[in-house]
């Protein structure tokens, strides 16, 4: 059987790393322009882009290579694999960026999340710094790394399925 041929874990880990090389682009980007802590919607937003670029590209290349096939299963495979390789390396450069880069990088994340929450709720400053506090729970180095492999694998199937629908073509055995 054709699927047999090719290697999906080839095409997750060669895509998942370029994933995560660009990611750590864009995450010295941030840092270098003093917005790494400040997170939003556009950095949400070309953070998505980007794994959903990583996703179709490393599924156009695995049908390039299997004569234009790609069952739907294989083409869920490579973009979950992708999401979750480019995901841990997310994570490892997070890890160091917390902890070596810039080690107040939490703190500057909670006041600026404090000043946000000030300027745009009517929350009084105890419900405030009670939020916050139940943040930093989350916040802790294990509690990142499992929200971000959970986070990845999901983000990768979502983002994963309509492409593999779309794309999928399966050889018609005889």
């Amino acid at each position: 059987m054709e699927e047999n041929k090719i290697k999906t874990s080839s095409f997750a880990l060669t895509y998942g790393l370029i994933l995560g090389a660009v990611s750590v682009i864009f995450a010295l980007m941030l840092y270098s322009a003093d917005l790494h802590y400040k997170g939003g919607m556009m950095v949400g937003i070309i953070s998505m882009v980007l794994t959903l670029a990583a996703i179709i590209i490393g599924m156009l290349q695995l049908k390039k290579a299997n004569n234009t096939y790609m069952t739907f299963g294989q083409g869920l495979k490579v973009g979950v694999g992708i999401a979750l390789i480019g995901g841990i390396i997310g994570i490892l450069f997070n890890l160091l960026m917390v902890s070596v880069i810039d080690p107040d990088m939490m703190d500057k994340a909670l006041e600026f999340q404090k000043s946000e929450l000030m300027a745009n709720t009517k929350l009084t400053s105890e419900q405030i710094d009670s939020q916050l506090e139940m943040g930093k729970k989350f916040s802790t180095p294990t509690m990142q790394i499992l929200f971000g492999l959970l986070f990845s694998i999901v983000i990768g199937f979502v983002f994963s399925l309509i492409p593999a629908l779309a794309m999928k073509k399966e050889e018609i055995l005889n």
